[in-house]
């Protein structure tokens, strides 16, 4: 089990403990490394350890938990800020929050919250072996690809994409496993980046694996079948292309 280093920051010792408590019986992959009571010690653990995740409670003793953030403004620890009112759920997200608990401690919530976080960890350290590998073969047809969403990045294999569909300046990847992923890119971008896979745009709204489709419907205006028993219609433009395509397989 990979394990995450993190420091807690609350001036509530009693928080702190149950805290404490609950991600050593919950949370067996994260390794508490410091904990701070206030602005000051806080800012005293964070000139000398690093971790991965930073457990930051809003009001402090000596000030808030925004206030240690403008001292760091360049740490790289996802955050999940921990608070008894919500009043600062605004402002903890612009600086960058993974997530918001509230007082007392829901384990559920927190738990989600941990593996969210560590999720984005574990993908950002995929995200730049997959960088460095395409850097180090330029000749090779990359074989999986980076997928940047909301709040997280998720590394998948090209092969195991279904189809892609656009959503205004979105883009909706499905996965051979069921799964969706909402990527803040356009479509035509993952056109031009799958131009040597096996991939076609079929219509404007839609690029699929060619090694997914299932049949060719022509009834309807024609659309394809994917294995998948998803549905995507073809263009009028496009269906001489695609009929001569699936006819050469």
């Amino acid at each position: 089990m990979k394990k995450y280093k993190a420091i807690l920051i609350d001036d509530m010792p009693d928080a702190l403990k149950v805290l404490e408590s609950d991600l050593n019986k919950h949370c067996p992959n994260i390794e508490i490394v410091g904990k701070a009571g206030s602005v000051v010690e806080g800012a005293k653990i964070l000139r000398t350890l690093e971790a991965d995740l930073i457990f930051l409670d809003i009001l402090l003793g000596d000030g808030t938990g925004f206030d240690l953030l403008e001292i760091f403004p360049a740490l790289k620890a996802k955050l999940i800020f921990i608070t008894a009112t919500d009043e600062f759920a605004i402002k903890a997200f612009r600086f960058a929050a993974i997530d918001y608990l509230l007082k007392p401690l829901d384990t559920t919530q927190l738990v989600e919250a941990v593996t969210k976080a560590t999720s984005m960890i574990s993908a950002s350290t995929e995200s730049i072996s997959l960088l460095k590998e395409t850097i180090n073969n330029p000749n090779k047809l990359p074989t999986r690809i980076s997928l940047h969403s909301h709040d997280k990045i998720t590394v998948v294999e090209i092969d195991n994409i279904v189809r892609c569909e656009s959503d205004g300046n979105n883009t909706i990847f499905c996965l051979n496993s069921g799964e969706k992923i909402f990527v803040t890119k356009t479509l035509k971008s993952f056109d031009n980046l799958f131009a040597d896979h096996s991939f076609m745009r079929v219509h404007q709204s839609h690029l699929v694996n060619l090694n997914f489709i299932d049949a060719y419907v022509r009834k309807e205006g024609g659309y394809l079948k994917m294995k998948n028993e998803d549905i995507v219609p073809v263009a009028v433009r496009k269906k001489t292309e695609v009929i001569n395509l699936l006819g050469s397989f």
